[in-house]
């Protein structure tokens, strides 16, 4: 047998000699913190995965073994190694952490794994690298540096903020053959860092958005590639950011430098250059203001051509200022920064009365405009975006509030130009351009798609157009609402991280991208945005700060630590939060409780559907679930997460208490609000019975009268329509489901009139709405790209249609349930998912009696494949099926590793 190793993204392939011909074993996907080779960790004891493949079915990992070094011949002899693991008899691959000697800052660290499987051992893999970030503050030798006044024309800390970008330089001198040089860097808030002309990477807006008065992130860079022999200049340039805030209700502090660039050369010496008063700074440069929700603005006349490059004269520039050093922790972050993910071109060009242009990029998009055109000097070329056109063609702006989301570009001389804004991003499909003397060509113009580095994971496709446009409208608007956090809206003057959005999901984006490291790193901006009290602020970071002392919203810091356990295998989230989730508990608890019952909510079932179409919010109370039932179901769902969490974080003597707590609640919740007559809770909305019976609060015996009230209401009252709100519609395709009327939940997934999904894309959305009615409501509320209100239907998409679900006793798909739902008038389903393991495919077809089902599931992992039995399926005898089984409705067949084909012709 042909037993091979390859590294992240590559095939090498090594064969074991004395091997019998056979299959081919891969072990591929090496990773350091869900990183490949990363440059930077800032942790103790970095974690190792692995996958593993396999041309045979049914492969398993049987044993690993991990070796750490500090060169590659180190490992290679097997000598002077700072870990060595033995061999660990376990079948686990995921974020397996590190065991040897304390690693030290700076260092590059080289590490190498095998496997021993089912089908054979492997032999080494190929090296692969990470460095450690500056784990002491006293590795620091920078100072905070940047320009201290206001000295352009129209800059104000105040309202619409207006600041200029400031301009960073130093030449150096690197005489000697380079062998590693890195670069530390904070540039608040924005940066663009560039070595002798040359960007340092493709990051864009770094670092990532914080609390800054708790986190000041930082990156790392290796650029021992730009530096070259002698005379080299380092250039950064300072936009604003979230650092100097856009509006009163966040604090504007002007931007600020932190950079250690530590150079070592062939012979073993060193070189530090810091940030200090050494550097040059000017503010006088091209981009003469910058602000998020208002725009940029750039001339051409003060471009400062070479600035950062060697031999630039910097005689008129300013020393560089002594800034105040941030009062948050400085921190390297572990998430990518967000970059140029997609281009797009506009598909149409429309030109109104007043001699402005209409471009219409064909879809709603986040990101900037790049364009080439001409223009006459000293004459503005000015760019308006918007997501929506009014009927007369102009440009929708009332969604958008105070924000300008205006960019300016003036010539310094006629003829072409090509430019893009640096520091700004906005939330369009259209843009209107004046300042122009003639018609442009689409090809004039390319929109950047801009959201945090991440792989997308998932595909999804069936045989219903109007399903897969809003699977696309959902993938838009989620990558549009990445931000360095997972934002509202990227369009009006808000773009913040409120919880409340992502409760429920987080877990459906997660199949669609890799989001684990972004939403890692949310978590740390709730915990900084907490009050010392225990406060969660409904928006983290706290930009705008809202201590509600709300139960609803909140949770999102709970459920999303969980998805990071469940879906990727990370519960370094819960055991480094638990103390302050249990804080924020114990804090509701005495604030918030009364009788076991939650008692205070702020929000309602947000954005549940109006009786009519020009509200915003319900005004019938028999739409309304009361508040105290929203918070008490989600308290009692957190209870029993937190057991869990005090579990995996080793604090079992917690669980009864929880525990305790949580029975008293049920007690008290039914004996308040459930009806044994009825069947109801409450006023009896769908949302107030479907959260009693997902979150387990309803009586055992129950479950069948209180579904089938949810059943009525929503064929009855709502003609199988959606009349659930932001709370509700968490569980409605699941629940749906789960008790076996998935009839309705394709009705309310495929219907096209008010309130659905398809009612947004068949009025031509191409993101998802912020209202089920965005399209006649009140301006004050309209985005056209929030993702709220998709609820749990990308993870009912996933799961139910497509059978990709993890089994209830596991976590990370190491083991499946694949058991789809087959709605009438769905004639097939093709959908993949990356996991931590590997790829999951599954694509099936059910037309005119014919039935057919190709599955594929990754190494190291396990199915329980379940079929109807009217669809008379045979398994045809192939290899990797392990077992079959038969039930009253089903053909079970507990299946390895591989690729398989059911049919039923």
């Amino acid at each position: 047998m042909k037993i091979t190793l390859s590294s992240l993204l590559t095939s090498l392939v090594i064969i074991l000699a004395g091997c019998t011909s056979g299959q081919t074993v891969n072990l591929n996907d090496l990773r350091v913190e869900m990183k490949e080779n990363p440059v930077g960790i800032g942790v103790a004891h970095p974690r190792f995965m692995w996958k593993l493949s396999s041309g045979s079915p049914d492969l398993m990992q049987t044993s690993y073994q991990i070796q750490v070094a500090e060169s590659p011949d180190q490992l290679k002899s097997g000598k002077d190694l700072l870990w060595d693991s033995g061999e660990v008899k376990s079948d686990e691959s995921v974020l397996i952490p590190y065991g040897g000697t304390p690693l030290q800052s700076r260092k590059q660290y080289y590490w190498r794994v095998k496997a021993n499987t089912n089908q054979g051992p492997t032999e080494w893999s190929k090296t692969n690298t990470w460095s450690m970030t500056l784990l002491n503050p006293s590795d620091w030798k920078a100072t905070w540096i940047g320009e201290k006044n206001l000295s352009n024309p129209g800059e104000t800390y105040k309202g619409k903020t207006r600041l200029a970008a400031r301009y960073l330089r130093k030449e150096f001198t690197a005489d000697k053959p380079v062998h590693r040089a890195v670069l530390y860097i904070s540039g608040l808030g924005s940066s663009e860092s560039y070595i002798n002309g040359k960007r340092i990477s493709e990051d864009i807006f770094a670092p990532g958005p914080s609390w800054y008065p708790s986190r000041v992130y930082y990156n790392v860079y290796d650029v021992t590639g730009l530096l070259s022999k002698d005379k080299n200049t380092i250039g950064i340039a300072l936009g604003n950011g979230r650092y100097f805030g856009m509006r009163d209700l966040q604090e504007a502090t002007l931007p600020s430098l932190l950079a250690q660039l530590e150079i070592e050369y062939a012979d073993g010496s060193q070189t530090i250059l810091v940030s200090d008063t050494s550097w040059k700074v000017t503010s006088k440069g091209p981009i003469i203001a910058n602000n998020e929700f208002d725009g940029e603005e750039y001339d051409a006349r003060q471009e400062l051509n070479g600035w950062n490059k060697n031999g630039f004269d910097d005689s008129k520039w300013l020393t560089a200022d002594v800034m105040d050093t941030p009062a948050g922790e400085l921190t390297v972050q572990a998430n990518p920064n967000l970059r140029i993910q997609d281009q797009i071109k506009p598909v149409g060009i429309t030109e109104r009365p007043d001699g402005k242009y209409i471009i219409d990029m064909g879809q709603n998009m986040v990101g900037r405009l790049a364009i080439d055109l001409k223009g006459k000097k000293d004459q503005p070329i000015t760019l308006k975006f918007a997501e929506i056109l009014k009927e007369d063609g102009s440009l929708y702006l009332d969604n958008l509030r105070s924000a300008n989301v205006t960019d300016i570009y003036t010539p310094a001389q006629d003829g072409k130009f090509s430019w893009e804004p640096s520091f700004v991003y906005h939330g369009f499909r259209f843009v209107e351009i004046s300042g122009l003397d003639y018609k442009p060509e689409l090809a004039s113009f390319t929109g950047k798609v801009i959201y945090d580095q991440m792989n997308t994971t998932g595909k999804f496709e069936t045989s219903n157009p109007l399903v897969n446009q809003i699977y696309q409208n959902a993938y838009w608007g989620i990558r549009g609402n990445y931000r360095g956090m997972p934002t509202d809206c990227p369009q009006r003057d808000e773009r913040h991280g409120w919880l409340g959005d992502r409760v429920t999901g987080a877990y459906g984006e997660a199949f669609i991208f890799n989001n684990a490291l972004l939403y890692n790193k949310w978590l740390q901006d709730i915990e900084d945005s907490q009050s010392p009290e225990g406060s969660i602020s409904d928006v983290s970071p706290r930009y705008w700060t809202i201590y509600n002392d709300d139960v609803t919203w909140p949770a999102a810091y709970f459920y999303v630590a969980n998805l990071l356990y469940r879906q990727f295998g990370d519960k370094s989230a819960i055991i480094k939060h638990y103390p302050s989730m249990k804080r924020w508990m114990q804090h509701m608890e005495a604030t918030a409780m009364q009788d076991n019952i939650m008692i205070k909510d702020t929000y309602g079932d947000w954005c549940m559907p109006p009786e009519s179409q020009e509200l915003i919010h319900s005004q019938d109370p028999a739409r309304k679930t009361d508040g105290a039932i929203l918070a008490t179901t989600m308290y009692y769902s957190l209870l029993n997460m937190m057991s869990e969490f005090a579990r995996l974080s080793g604090q079992e003597k917690d669980i009864a208490t929880y525990q305790q707590l949580a029975a008293k609640m049920k007690e008290a919740y039914n004996t308040k609000f459930f009806n044994p007559e009825t069947a109801q809770y409450g006023n009896n909305t769908v949302t107030a019975n479907l959260l009693s019976l997902r979150l387990g609060l309803v009586p055992k015996g129950y479950e069948t009268k209180v579904f089938a009230n949810i059943v009525k209401k929503t064929e009855e009252d709502f003609g199988g329509h959606v009349s659930t709100g932001v709370l509700g519609i968490q569980h409605l395709m699941r629940g749906l489901s789960e008790y076996g009327r998935v009839d309705i939940a394709w009705k309310i997934a495929t219907n096209e009139t008010y309130p659905s999904w398809g009612y947004m894309a068949k009025k031509g959305a191409t993101t998802i709405w912020e209202l089920w009615n965005g399209d006649t409501a009140d301006p004050a509320m309209n985005s056209a790209n929030h993702v709220m209100l998709l609820g749990d239907l990308i993870i009912w998409y996933y799961e139910d249609l497509a059978g990709i679900k993890c089994a209830p006793e596991s976590i990370t798909y190491k083991k499946l349930i694949m058991a789809p739902v087959f709605p009438e008038g769905l004639d097939s389903v093709s959908a993949s998912y990356e996991s931590v393991y590997g790829e999951i495919k599954s694509a099936w077809t059910k037309k005119d009696g014919a039935f057919k089902w190709d599955i594929t599931i990754p190494g190291n992992t396990s199915a329980v494949v379940r079929i109807p039995k009217e669809f008379g399926v045979t398994a045809s005898g192939q290899p990797g099926i392990r077992q079959t089984n038969e039930t009253a409705d089903y053909t079970e067949f507990e299946i390895g590793s591989g690729s398989y084909h059911f049919a039923n012709k």
